[in-house]
């Protein structure tokens, strides 16, 4: 099949709106570089989006759980309690860590076991959740600090060649969520399961099983997120990603993923956690207060969802 017919094959709606998380970051990269041309440098940029990259992966953990037609209310203090782990058993136990990280991801997995077996609303799961998470990061680490190991910290701040650190790892973590997302066997059974969950049913497929490894890969990525944030920060809270869960889910959707299961967009969704970082990093900068921050971001949300409700309504969609 040759790439013109591909092209004909699919609306020109379809690439428009794959294509707005781009344009987005883009509109908001050049009113960045209008506003303060010095961060068109290496360093500018650096600082700009150095915090995009826990978010990002913090996104794709919400990204796999929009993929099943689930919601992640915890993933914001589950990447918290896994950051006071880093800044507290991780420098002067690694294996205890590594074990109870391990074990983390593993009650990840049995919430999602939960949510199938039940038939649990996900959002009353997760809540619960929060709560759990919030309280052995407190019990953990009672008050700011401890202190990340030296690894962790030199690997955030490695200097990679031609563009930042926080580029590339916004390149690979997309590349990786497209590969295992919408181009593996697995990947195909996950979103499957948001779509058509029956036909997996009949086709033998254990939907308990199923759900319970999507669950467990959000764990995965929320676990790397909290190292990645404690390795940037040097020390923990017990609320230090609590903006994540409401971050997550709305660089998700202007990524282009959606409620109803089964249609998500991994490179997106990276893109639409650049933009909210960015958004945020560019405010802080100008001295915006943090509540004013948070209304831009929604409305940058809100601006993007209604371009791609234009769109669809010029294709004579509903």
């Amino acid at each position: 099949m040759s790439l013109t017919s591909v092209l004909q094959g699919r609306p020109f709606s379809a690439y428009l709106r794959a294509a707005l998380p781009v344009l987005a970051l883009a509109g908001l990269l050049a009113a960045v570089f209008y506003r303060q041309p010095m961060a068109m440098s290496y360093f500018g940029l650096n600082l700009l989006l150095n915090l995009a990259i826990p978010v990002a992966f913090a996104t794709m953990a919400q990204v796999v759980i929009l993929a099943v037609g689930d919601l992640d209310l915890s993933i914001g203090t589950f990447v918290s309690l896994t950051a006071t782990i880093g800044a507290t058993l991780l420098p002067t136990n690694p294996a205890l860590a590594i074990v109870v990280l391990l074990a983390l991801i593993g009650v990840y997995a049995l919430a999602g076991a939960l949510v199938e077996w039940r038939k649990l609303p996900s959002i009353v799961v997760t809540l619960g959740l929060s709560f759990v998470w919030l309280g052995c990061a407190v019990l953990l680490l009672p008050v700011p600090g401890g202190k990340a190991p030296e690894w962790l910290v030199e690997a955030m701040r490695f200097k990679v060649p031609l563009a930042p650190l926080p580029i590339w790892v916004a390149l690979a973590t997309a590349f990786m969520g497209h590969l295992v997302i919408t181009r593996s066997s697995f990947g195909t059974r996950m979103r499957g399961l948001g779509g058509h969950a029956a036909a997996l049913a009949r086709a033998g497929q254990s939907l308990v099983l199923l759900r319970a490894q999507v669950y467990a890969l959000a764990g995965f990525f929320g676990v790397v997120a909290g190292l990645l944030l404690v390795g940037q920060a040097t020390s923990a809270d017990a609320n230090i990603a609590s903006r994540y869960t409401l971050v997550s889910i709305a660089a998700a959707i202007l990524g282009g993923c959606e409620f109803s299961g089964g249609r998500v967009a991994p490179a997106g969704a990276v893109a639409g956690a650049l933009t909210m970082t960015l958004a945020a990093s560019f405010l802080t900068f100008l001295n915006v207060p943090s509540d004013w921050q948070i209304g831009v971001q929604g409305a940058i949300l809100v601006l993007v969802l209604g371009m791609r409700a234009g769109i669809d309504m010029l294709e004579g969609k509903k």
